[in-house]
């Protein structure tokens, strides 16, 4: 014996801090990546930015679990703004040379796989999921960002607030601003 005794059991409640992690990722990981999609507009930029959010999210695993969704969502809005800012200098510099960026030419949104029973239903649901997508990009950044954390993600008022470095009540005010730009420019889809 080296005189440090037998390791102890884990209690049957505790996940070892690993598994809790991956467990956490897994839960947030599909909600994450529409949310980025719908952001971003582009499938593998969305990918690119949820991979990058979970890969700087490591580095928050020691705090307590009660904060990761905040955490994580702040992340990835951080990530999101940064492949903004990154597509819209590639497109700029694709500009100065005449170059047409083909990837603005097909639509991602298109491309969704949608598992609904009927064609028409599917088209419809493409065609909304698609209006949807066009209507938050053309809003204004916190309020995409407050709606997309709050209805999409389900988080509360303070985990959004604390996700975007505000107040709840800036998150009131932005989310009630973007639901009625939403609200006009989706009038055909009620």
């Amino acid at each position: 014996m080296d005189g440090h005794g037998p390791p102890r059991p884990l209690s049957p409640n505790a996940a070892p801090p690993e598994m809790a992690l991956d467990g956490f990722l897994a839960s947030v990981e599909r909600r994450a990546f529409r949310m980025a999609e719908l952001a971003l507009g582009h499938r593998e930029d969305a990918l690119d930015a949820v991979q990058d959010a979970m890969i700087a999210f490591l580095g928050y695993r020691d705090r307590p679990q009660s904060e990761w969704p905040a955490l994580f969502f702040s992340v990835l809005r951080s990530r999101i703004t940064d492949r903004h800012r990154r597509n819209s200098v590639r497109r700029r510099v694709l500009a100065v040379f005449g170059v047409r960026d083909e990837e603005e030419a097909e639509d991602p949104m298109a491309q969704i796989a949608d598992t609904a029973p009927g064609p028409a239903e599917a088209d419809e649901r493409q065609r909304a999921w698609k209006a949807l997508g066009h209507a938050l990009r053309a809003l204004p950044r916190r309020q995409r960002e407050a709606f997309l954390l709050r209805e999409l993600q389900g988080l509360s008022g303070a985990e959004t607030a604390a996700a975007m470095g505000c107040t709840e009540g800036s998150v009131k005010t932005h989310l009630f601003r973007a639901q009625a730009a939403l609200r006009t420019q989706l009038d055909d889809w009620r």
